[in-house]
């Protein structure tokens, strides 16, 4: 076909438009927010639960791809009842896009104690795996599709709460790691047996996950769980035998992102402060690919927005989300 001179002109331009509105698109496909918060609501709920309503409006104003809620749904005090967790899955109804969900110690660990209403924990552990993990989903009002250990290791099966997703480029997975020492409690029979099991699903599920990340091309990876891990620490090493974080975190998690050639970014709670930093090392190195962002929580009722750009040597940035803003 012959063409003349401007309509060849014309064809290249349009062409050459095409090619940049296309890497546009691809260029905005690699930059997308998520949301997390934790510790959240904690206290009276004639007192909190209109605040942390008003915190959810904001977050849905931001629109973000999905949220993490990273456990402890309510304060240590407060009672361990069917009724607050139904009230926490209504809560978690109002989030208009997904919300994937972590367990805290305060939903179950703690809830022996007279003030939560003495429950057994390992049977109100059972009612939040049966109430707030649905097969295959999240919650929220649009879920997401989730793959679960339970449903991929039929040696964990009992642990629906351990969770992964991926979004874009970058792989995410939920571990079912609390606070209060992880439910390593040694004068404590019951809590020691069900810590070991569960302790070797997540470590399953934490190598399973780099595993998927490699095969799978990601290009970032992103772990979301409730308890503060240097909790327990000495004055000696960051881990000690008396840790109930040394096998998952400090014998697991930190070399398999040591060794990754991505980002990692570990998000948590438990301590109620906005922390954003890389405290973790090993062997006395510091692991430099390895994030940690601490989501603000109790008294302090913001959550975070994180930006995630996997074209940079550093995808993440973060910002406070407060209620009302």
């Amino acid at each position: 076909m012959n063409l003349s001179t401007s309509r060849l002109s014309l064809y290249f331009r349009r062409c050459a438009g095409l090619a940049w509105a296309t890497a546009a698109l691809a260029a905005q496909a690699q930059i997308f927010q998520f949301v997390a918060l934790g510790d959240l609501p904690y206290g009276d709920p004639a007192k909190v639960a209109a605040p942390y309503r008003a915190l959810i409006t904001s977050i849905n104003r931001l629109q973000p791809a999905f949220s993490i809620h990273i456990g402890d749904f309510k304060s240590g005090s407060t009672r361990c009842s069917n009724e607050e967790f139904q009230a926490q899955i209504q809560h978690f109804g109002l989030f208009e896009a997904a919300l994937v969900f972590t367990p805290g110690d305060n939903e179950w660990t703690d809830c022996h104690r007279a003030n939560n209403g003495a429950y057994d924990p390992m049977e109100r552990l059972a009612v939040l795996r049966s109430m707030f993990f649905p097969a295959g989903q999240s919650l929220g009002q649009v879920p997401l599709a989730l793959q679960s250990q339970a449903a991929l290791f039929p040696a964990h099966a009992k642990f629906v709460e351990n969770l992964r997703w991926q979004h874009q480029a970058v792989l995410f997975a939920t571990l079912h790691i609390v606070g209060s020492n992880n439910n390593f409690e040694v004068r404590d029979a019951r809590a020691v047996a069900e810590f070991m099991e569960r302790d070797r699903a997540n470590v399953a599920w934490i190598q399973d996950t780099f595993a998927q990340a490699q095969h799978s091309g990601a290009k970032a990876l992103v772990f979301a769980m409730q308890a503060d891990v240097f909790d327990s620490k000495s004055i000696w090493e960051d881990f000690p035998a008396h840790s109930g974080f040394r096998t998952s975190i400090g014998e697991t998690l930190l070399p398999l992102a040591a060794a990754a050639r991505i980002p990692v970014l570990l998000i948590h709670g438990d301590s109620h402060v906005f922390r954003f930093d890389q405290p973790f090392s090993l062997n006395k190195t510091p692991v430099t690919n390895l994030t940690r962002l601490e989501v603000p929580g109790a008294n302090d009722m913001r959550a975070v927005q994180v930006s995630v750009d996997t074209r940079a040597a550093q995808p993440w940035g973060v910002r406070l989300v407060e209620a009302g803003r």
